[in-house]
């Protein structure tokens, strides 16, 4: 009789516990019947860790759902115009970007709004040469008539929440439209935004981001999945289901009387933008995402930019669960809203999660050798599918509606993004934990490399940062899946092999990338990032 027939009928007779002991009657089953205190201490932090991911893993499944279940709930266009269109001042943040200064401004100037109704600002907390850069730019532009104002601070208080405050202070505009020195807003930006605001209730529009050098390489292809995912179902879904979502820090316009509401731009958090989003939808204001305005930035070229951005959005999503989410919680906020913000803020503790999950792996895996297929199909497989491929679903999703003709490609990178968010788990672990125990650091800008085609070179390699450590512990961490991988095959475990790989790939990717890139960009140039870098200042956080 086979496994199945006599599970189909042995088991309902005589319950599921005596089918299988019976079955596996002699060690074959010890590890399910039998527990002993060594498989109790193993197993049961590694089954935890597990459920907690699966919860993450259904919310992305219920973001997907909701995203096609409400999408009659979007109207792009906006329900009325203005009469006289309002005086909007455009607020350019930037710090140490000489190589991509003049692109951004150049952008700007040629936006399409009366002159008499704009207010340009370029608020500079340089301390290299972008000084002397953007200053002779923006005086080349105000000389041709353009109403732009070079601002520049002495000291870095605030850092970019601190920038934009301080430019709110003299700033004109009625609404205040923002971009980062990596953006580049097409001409027509201002005029398809500023209209939505003739809703009174609208306190800001965000736009979604397009990408430059999305075809640079391997790694930009990546980044940009992973962003689609956010902008087009997370957004999407909040949006739809009138949830509260994020200001993304740049191309985006406010109400300059939102920002004051919500407690205008505040610096204790290294999300300042979400910080304050979450504030000013408590006040009641209400937010709008438009999809289909799209506004081109670049990606990051190199890992360890790629992983700096990451640690940072990382931390300061932390930081900001634990300033917003009691503010939430005390709010009339109906339930829903308040479970979504939990969802929403506190998704990247699923990076220590992960590295739990990495230390009981391996004896996981010893205790459970002799337990078979069966507790595998009963338990493995279902929190394989709440946990692991609600990613693939969701960023197959996002791609499919963003491209409709050429999405499929996507599929060929969902093993590479899974292994890339597997080797993330270092950098961003260490970040959460920083902001789960009030640990100050500093705040580190994302380099800007002005690169846009495959081949080209980076002219930035003075903006490169180094990550000590990390790199090697994620080298070491690939070594260690692949001594499990080949436990797995002398075992012939071949189910949890696959796996496997994407761990022994995830961290050997992004450690040997960490490390190579900033060796080999210093052999060509013969430059010494952490000799020409500018030192970050301690971030008040």
């Amino acid at each position: 009789m086979t496994d199945i027939s006599a599970f189909l009928t042995f088991a309902p007779q005589n319950g599921l516990v005596h089918y299988l002991k019976e079955q596996y009657a002699d060690q074959t089953f010890k590890g399910l019947y039998h527990w002993n205190w060594f498989d109790v201490s193993m197993l049961a932090p590694y089954f935890a860790v597990m459920i907690l991911l699966s919860f993450y893993g259904v919310h992305r499944y219920t973001l997907c759902y909701q995203y096609y279940k409400f999408k009659k709930n979007y109207d792009p266009n906006p329900p009325r115009l203005f009469d006289e269109l309002p005086r909007v001042t455009v607020q350019l943040p930037i710090f140490n970007e000489q190589f991509v200064i003049d692109r951004l401004i150049e952008a700007v100037c040629a936006m399409e709004y009366p002159r008499e109704k704009l207010e340009i600002q370029v608020l500079d907390d340089s301390t290299d040469e972008t000084q002397q850069v953007a200053a002779s730019i923006v005086e080349r532009y105000a000389a041709l008539g353009h109403p732009i104002a070079y601002i520049h601070r002495t000291n870095r208080h605030g850092f970019k929440a601190g920038a934009l405050d301080a430019g709110l202070k003299v700033a004109k505009g009625e609404f205040v439209a923002i971009f980062d020195a990596d953006f580049v807003p097409p001409h027509d930006w201002l005029m398809k935004v500023i209209h939505h605001f003739a809703e009174p209730e609208v306190g800001m529009v965000q736009t979604r981001w397009a990408h430059l050098n999305r075809d640079y390489s391997m790694l930009t292809q990546i980044e940009a999945i992973l962003l689609d995912g956010h902008f087009v179902i997370e957004h999407g879904a909040r949006v739809r289901t009138g949830k509260f979502f994020n200001f993304n820090g740049t191309a985006g316009m406010w109400r300059r009387q939102a920002i004051a509401d919500g407690g205008g731009w505040q610096h204790d958090t290294l999300t300042e933008d979400t910080d304050l989003s979450y504030r000013s939808q408590m006040a009641g204001w209400r937010f709008k995402y438009l999809p289909e305005i799209e506004c081109p930035s670049e990606l990051p070229i190199e890992m360890t930019a790629f992983k700096t951005q990451q640690a940072r959005w990382a931390k300061g999503l932390i930081q900001t669960s634990i300033k917003i989410l009691p503010q939430v919680f005390r709010s009339k906020e109906p339930w829903r809203i308040k479970l979504e913000s939990v969802y929403h803020l506190t998704a990247n503790l699923s990076y220590p999660l992960m590295i739990i999950m990495t230390a009981f792996i391996m004896p996981a895996m010893i205790c459970r050798f002799y337990q078979g297929w069966f507790q595998m199909l009963l338990i493995d497989v279902p929190l394989f599918t709440a946990s692991t491929f609600s990613i693939a679903v969701f960023y197959v999703m996002s791609e499919r509606e963003l491209f409709p003709n050429n999405w499929k490609k996507s599929i060929y990178y969902l093993p590479l993004i899974m292994a890339v968010g597997i080797g993330l788990t270092v950098t961003n672990t260490k970040a959460v934990m920083e902001a789960l125990f009030g640990i100050k650091s500093a705040f580190v800008r994302t380099p800007k490399y002005r690169v846009a085609q495959k081949g080209e070179k980076s002219q930035a390699a003075k903006y490169r940062k180094r990550l000590k450590l990390a790199p090697w512990i994620e080298l070491l961490l690939g070594f260690y899946f692949f001594l499990a991988i080949l436990y797995t095959f002398s075992n012939q475990n071949y189910f949890t092999a696959p796996f496997l790989i994407l761990f022994v790939i995830g961290y050997w990717y992004t450690g040997l990338m960490s490390l190579l890139q900033g060796r080999f960009e210093r052999w060509r140039t013969g430059a010494n990032p952490e000799e020409s870098s500018p030192k970050p200042f301690p971030v008040g956080v």
